[in-house]
């Protein structure tokens, strides 16, 4: 394929940025590649002025680049053919989905699936091996279901869904149009409620329900946990990393990304594109505004403002985290200047 056929598929991503093809220069572009792993007949990328000695080592045939003159004028000294765009790192997420497209089958309902009678199945569903389906389970139109999937009742699945082998999805579970759910995945699980008592644990029965807005994706071996009542609700286009634990309870706004081995007991409430980097803990009934960030493995003990940037346990803003730890690397000079001072102050 042509540089200037994938521009064209680009469309309206790349319209309006700046260019550089050579008319006489339009390489074949067979794949994509990190920068420094690029061949001749890759298209690769780079998002900022760091990756510039990259730019002059490459062996990529194409790239796609920053609004950044400098990096461009590298390219340029090189004959590379180049497109600028804002955010390079999103075009190249659409130039791999012009030469990947993920495994997906063809609509058909295994004969070893077991399916309850009552259970309504939608148009075009492709339902794997060994996939069970209980009573009064609706499935939309589209949706896949790969092998060993286990459906409770009364499950409701949106349209063109896709349930990745292996997953389990529990009662009073309602899942939107175009989620992922991926392997090894528990969507609405009893939320871990029980009650101290003299003579020990009194469980608390998990009634209520757990619902996904269209768009969340679920990544592999993560929990989302249903609560003893009303809902656990992860909101619309939500992403969710491998190994999270969201508690019963909790409500995760739209647009979050959660990344690994994230986790947050019951009732947390997240507002709207929070951010939430790999192993950050959350305590119960904490509540994190819009737009608010926590950097990896922050422990989060009260209440977030929106917008803020937090880091470490317990957290605290970013900035004046990154005061503390420079300061971190100096306290054994810190320690024996006191005990110097202390010294010269028993002395005198």
């Amino acid at each position: 394929m042509k540089f200037s056929e994938i521009l064209h598929q680009f469309g309206d991503a790349a319209t309006g940025h700046s260019l550089s093809v050579n008319p006489k220069h339009d390489p074949e572009i067979t794949g994509v590649a990190a920068i420094d792993e690029a061949n001749n007949g890759n298209l690769s990328y780079v998002e900022g002025a760091k990756f510039g000695s990259s730019i002059a080592k490459t062996n990529a045939s194409a790239l796609i680049l920053p609004q950044d003159e400098k990096l461009q004028a590298v390219a340029q000294e090189r004959g590379i053919v180049w497109l600028s765009t804002p955010e390079p790192r999103l075009l190249f997420a659409k130039a791999i989905a012009i030469f990947y497209q993920p495994y997906r089958p063809l609509p058909e309902i295994h004969q070893s699936a077991v399916i309850h009678s009552t259970a309504k199945i939608g148009n075009d569903v492709y339902i794997g091996p060994h996939v069970v389906i209980e009573q009064g389970v609706e499935v939309g139109n589209g949706v896949i279901i790969h092998p060993n999937v286990v459906v409770y009742p009364d499950v409701k699945i949106g349209d063109r869904t896709i349930l990745h082998a292996n997953c389990t999805i529990h009662e009073r579970t309602q899942i939107g149009a175009d989620c992922v759910i991926h392997s090894g995945a528990v969507i609405g699980a009893e939320g871990f409620g029980f009650v101290p008592t003299r003579t020990g644990w009194f469980k608390m029965e998990q009634s209520g329900y757990t619902i996904l807005e269209d768009g969340v994706v679920v990544g592999c071996n993560s929990g989302i946990d249903r609560p003893a009542v009303g809902e656990t609700r992860v909101g619309r286009n939500t992403v969710i990393d491998n190994l999270v634990q969201i508690g019963h309870g909790s409500q995760i706004g739209s647009g979050c990304a959660i990344a690994g081995q994230a986790g947050m007991a019951g009732g947390v409430k997240l507002g709207n594109r929070v951010i939430l980097a790999g192993q950050v803990g959350i305590a119960n009934q904490v509540k994190i505004g819009d737009g608010a960030i926590a950097s990896a493995q922050t422990g989060i003990h009260s209440d977030v403002p929106p917008g803020e940037i937090i880091s470490g346990t317990p957290a605290v803003p970013h900035k004046l985290y990154l005061k503390v730890s420079a300061i971190y690397s100096r306290l054994p000079d810190i320690y024996q200047s006191l005990k110097e001072l202390q010294r010269k102050f028993n002395n005198s």
